[in-house]
Formats: C-alpha cells, structure tokens, sequence
C-alpha cells in the first residue's frame, strides 16, 4: 500500500509540476475558443450615392437564466413574458413555463430568437430582465451578416455576388479585415461569448461607387422587360454607356423561367457572344470607306434583291430588291445584298487586307474587363485554313461567321459617336473608405482614334438616316434626333441557321447631332408570328429608353402641379414638352407616378428624396400645393 500511494504521488507530482502546462492548455483549448467575427463588406453604390448593394446585420438572442438573481427573476418573469408574446404571437403563459423550464435545468444558454433585424434586436434588448444587460440580465447578442440589394433583382447580375460581377470583381476592397471574441464552452457542445465585448473588431471593407444611374437602371430594365413579354422572347440585354467616358449607366440582363416569368438570369451583355448579323454592316462600311474605295455615293447594284455566292443565297428581306443604289443607302435598308457585293469587289482578291482592318478597329480583341466572364470575340481569318472557305469573307460582311458580345459590339458604336475614340466600359467610378475616396477611375482610352474624321462624320450621317428614312423609321420623333443601325440575325440550331430562331437588335446613340449616349439593345428568340426583326423588337426599346432620358434632361427644375399631366412623362414624352415652360415653386402631387419618375421629377425641383418600397408612389410626405423648400426632404412611400 506505501509503494502504491508512493506511485500515486509521484504521478500527482508529474502532472502537476512537471507536465502541467500542457494539460492546463489542453483544457483550456477544449473549453475556450477565438470566435471570428466577420466584417460587413462595403457598399455597392451607385453614381448618386443610392445603395445597390450592402451588409445588413441579423441578430440571434440567447439567455444565460443562471446569471439573472431569483428575486430579479421572479418580479419580472411575467413582464418579459407579456413582451414576448406582443413580439412573437405565442401565449404569455407558454413563455413562462419556457422560461422557468430552462431556470430549473440551469440552461446558460436559451434561444429567444434568431434573424432579427436592428430594430427588432433593440426592441427585445428593452423588454424586462434583457434590459440589465449580459452580467444581470443574461442577455447574450449573436451578430452575422447577410447581403442585400436594396434594388431588389434590378442590374443583380452586374452588381453581382460571391465571385462574379462587381462584387467579385473588387472584393478584396469590399471585404474588410476580421474580428475575434473569445467563447467558453458550456452544456450540449454550445459555445457562450465570455465577455460582453469582443476583444478584437471587425473593421468594415471599403466602398465601390459604381458608374450606374439608378433611375436609368429602371427605365432599361423596365422598357426591356415589356418587350421580353410583348414577344414572348427567350431572353435578352440593354446597355446604355455614356459616350465620352464609357461610364455604363444602366445594364439589365433578362432570362425567361420556365414559368414564362423574367429575372436576371445571366449577364448576357458582358459573357455571351453571338453573331450580330446586320449591325456588323457598319464595321464593313467603315473599312471600306477608311481605305477610299467607295465613298458613301457610290452607286451599288442590288439587282432583284439576291445573288448566290458558292451556290449560297444571299437575299434582302425586301421583295424584288432595292436596284441601284447608293453605299450609304445600303446600310439605310440594311441591304444584305448591297454590302456583300461591295466588299466581295474590293476585299476578294485580297480577304486578309479586310480582317486585319476589321481586328484594327478592336473587333477581334477582348475588352479586358475586371469582371469575371466576358465572352470571346471572333473573327475568322484567311490565316486559319480549317475554318476559312470561299463565303467566308462575304458572310462576314453582313454580320454572320463573326462571333461579339453586346458590349463589344456597343464598345465600337459608342466609338463612332465619340468622333472615332474608342473608350474602354467603365462601370466602377470610384473607392471610398469611411467617407473618404481612395481611388478614382479615370476613363480608358483603347483606341483614339478608329478611323478618319472624314469617315466617321459620314457613318454619323448615314446612321441618323436609318431612323429618319431607313429600316429604322419607326421610332422617329421630331422632337430630338436619333442614330443607330438594326440586326436581325438567323440563329444557329442543330448546326443550321434556323428559319424560326432569331437575334433582333438595335445599337445606337442619341443624340444624333452631339452624341451623350450610346444604347444597344438585344433580343434573342423572339415568337417569330409577332415579329423577329431589329426594328420592330429592339428599337422601341432604344426609343422608349431614349426619350424618357430625354425628358428627364429636359425638365430642368420644371414641372406641372396637375396629376394628369405628370403622368404623361410615362405615356407620352411629346407631350410632356409642354409643360416645361414655368418655375414651379409648390408642391405637385405624385401620387400614382411610378417610383423612378417621381423621384427624378423631385430631385428636379431641388428636393432630397427617400422612398421606402418599390413601385408607384402611394404617399408623400409634403402634401401637394406646400410651398418648395430648396434642399428639403420629401419621404415617398411606394406599393
């Protein structure tokens, strides 16, 4: 027995002196742990400060029952449970017996609530016994965050989350750094914060100030989406790209469900190429009058509207042909025949001399965006003899065998409105820490200059032709000038181009004169029975976007104090025009406007405006008829 208890002893002594610092960190390993506590990301903003995307906080409320005295428990157990039951709809009397449940099994660590917004948190955080805090109180606050886009599904794709769109894109400026707090295991492998504080903070990521206009998101978005379920289409984009800066002020990317409903699917604008079909006719053009062997008079035969090439047909969608006309009319009726006899003339005998201009004008290269996913641009090549044959050049011509993306394609338009400077998409403007800009994002230049100013001052002209007397005219308006060049392209399906399958699209700029905005619109698979080509499917998407970006610019501190006449800003923008000729210096009602309009119309008028919902403006805070103060706020509250 003494040499037993010796042993023992000596074991004791071991563990004790000599071994116990690894057991002492051992358990404390096993009953302590650093938590991480991770940063709100930064905020995804648009160009006038409205949120596109932040962190919100949400909340999980436990309580340590143990911690709180029995008197201070018993005077306010009905209380709190009275509380409860106003907040959460469950009776008082199942609260109380929750509660004194969880005090007779010493429970450290009883769930009161999960995923409660701010608000709701500071609520529960003043109910009885809760108000006395963590150490009276055993009140215990588990924090998280979610993303959110205020904006709801509006540009989703392009603001984007995780890795992809602008998010992903600057990341390592929204994230951050992280926080740690220190918790102790307690009953049932649950994990209690030990103090009140956390011992290390979080500090939040930096701000991205994007290039986007909110109120021009939601006129893209919403003219888009009209004509998505006027054609029944499968899916379709709209870009809007200020001209001088290629800052883009509004993109929108619709996809069908299968439920016949539109949502941001993919971001078709910057990831999916496609053959764009007759909007290429510009780009032939344009070589073909840059190297002087047409000029935009000279005279092409379209005989009777078709012609074979290698026994392949090449038709014009006009019956019977246009005749002899002029180059610059060829791309005004989008002749198909007409463009392809003027560059197989002049291109025939030497096809490379043609594609490497065409790859000159930034055609063949790729943008070289920050965000993830942009499609890759083709343009075939004499060079590559396994894809090259003997239509390859003509098709080329009009638009087929060549492989953009939207932006690539509205990259080169907005070039031709620029006076011939290319400009790279911008869709970030700057990088704000606390208040503070970091970095600021000048415009890129990729090309100053695509052609002569001879040439481009020409294509202008011819351009502004196609929607006064060309394929286009459809959407002319007298009241503010417009340029820009249809597409209708046959989809490939199976290996064949599709009779039924089609791509419309329109790109453009406006005005025509001096150019602020470049706009490309894309449509694919429109229902063929209500109409496939560029003109009747993305046009009046262009026009309908146009003109209320017109209006907007127009109003200039200006409009009515009647409801009939402000709803016409939506239905027709001619006659809106007649409204901007006095100051108006009281309140007008906007009750029943959609919710961009009216806050365009008021920020007009030199109000700050907030707005809660979506949709038409169902009240306002300053009633109609109060007289206007400068630099006032004006809540809206929309349905």
């Amino acid at each position: 027995m003494t040499l037993f208890l010796l042993v023992i002893f000596i074991k004791i002594t071991r563990i004790q002196y000599i071994e116990g610092e690894k057991y002492r960190s051992l358990s404390e390993n096993r009953t302590v742990r650093n938590d991480t506590i991770f940063s709100n990301r930064g905020n995804v903003v648009s160009e006038d400060g409205n949120l596109l995307a932040t962190s919100m906080s949400k909340y999980t409320i436990r309580m340590d029952v143990v911690t709180v005295k029995n008197a201070v428990f018993e005077k306010n157990i009905r209380a709190l449970s009275e509380e409860m039951s106003k907040m959460f709809g469950k009776p008082v009397s199942e609260y109380q017996a929750y509660f004194r449940k969880a005090r007779r099994n010493k429970n450290r660590y009883l769930l009161i609530a999960r995923n409660l917004g701010y608000m709701d948190y500071l609520k529960v955080k003043s109910f009885p016994i809760f108000r006395l805090g963590a150490n009276r109180g055993g009140f215990i606050t588990e924090q998280r965050t979610v993303r959110a886009h205020p904006i709801g599904k509006i540009a989703e794709r392009t603001i984007g989350h995780g890795n992809v769109g602008i998010e992903g894109a600057y990341a390592d400026y929204l994230k951050g750094s992280l926080g740690w707090r220190m918790k102790q295991k307690i009953a049932n492998n649950q994990w209690k914060p030990i103090n009140d504080n956390n011992e290390v903070e979080p500090r939040d990521g930096s701000d991205v100030i994007t290039t986007l206009d909110i109120n021009v998101q939601d006129i893209a978005h919403h003219a888009l989406l009209k004509q998505l379920e006027d054609f029944d289409a499968d899916h379709g984009c709209v870009i809007v790209m200020e001209t001088k800066t290629g800052a883009v002020k509004a993109i929108s990317n619709l996809g069908r469900t299968s439920s016949g409903k539109y949502y941001e699917r993919l971001n078709y604008a910057v990831g999916e190429s496609h053959e764009p079909g007759s909007t290429f006719k510009v780009a032939s053009l344009l070589v073909a009058l840059e190297d002087k062997v047409i000029d935009t008079g000279t005279i092409v035969d379209t005989e009777k509207g078709r012609i074979f090439i290698h026994r392949k047909k090449v038709e014009d969608s006009h019956h019977g042909g246009y005749g002899k006309i002029s180059a610059a009319r060829v791309i005004e009726v989008s002749s198909n025949v007409g463009i392809v006899k003027i560059i197989q003339e002049h291109y025939d005998k030497n096809p490379q001399k043609f594609v490497d201009a065409i790859n000159n004008l930034g055609l063949g290269s790729k943008l070289g965006l920050r965000i993830k996913g942009e499609g890759l641009p083709y343009i075939p090549s004499p060079k590559d003899k396994k894809r090259w044959n003997g239509i390859s050049l003509e098709w080329m011509a009009w638009g087929y065998g060549v492989s953009l993306t939207p932006l690539q394609i509205i990259t080169f338009y907005n070039a031709i409105a620029n006076d011939g400077k290319m400009v790279k998409p911008q869709f970030v403007k700057a990088l704000r820490t606390e208040g503070k800009i970091d970095q600021v994002f000048e415009p890129v230049v990729l090309k100053e200059r695509i052609a002569s100013q001879e040439t481009i001052k020409k294509l202008r002209r011819v351009l502004e032709n196609v929607v006064i007397k060309g394929t286009a005219d459809n959407i002319y308006t007298p009241n503010f000038s417009m340029a820009g060049k249809t597409g209708t392209a046959k989809k490939v399906v199976n290996g064949v181009y599709s009779n039924q399958a089609y791509v419309a699209s329109f790109a453009g700029f406006f005005p025509a004169d001096e150019p602020k905005y470049s706009c490309l619109v894309v449509v694919h698979n429109p229902d063929k029975k209500k109409g496939y080509y560029g003109a009747t499917v993305a046009a009046p998407v262009f026009k309908t976007i146009a003109e209320k970006m017109y209006a907007s610019a127009a109003i200039k501190r200006q409009v009515t104090n009647s409801l009939p006449q402000i709803k016409l800003l939506n239905e027709d923008v001619e006659e809106y025009y007649k409204v901007v000729n006095s100051e108006i210096k009281t309140m007008p009602n906007v009750r029943g406007m959609a919710g961009m309009d009216a806050i365009s119309v008021l920020e007009n008028l030199g109000l700050k405006v907030q707005y809660e919902g979506i949709g038409t403006v169902k009240s306002q805070s300053i009633r109609k008829g109060e007289r206007i103060t400068k630099g006032a706020t004006i809540i809206l509250k929309l349905s």
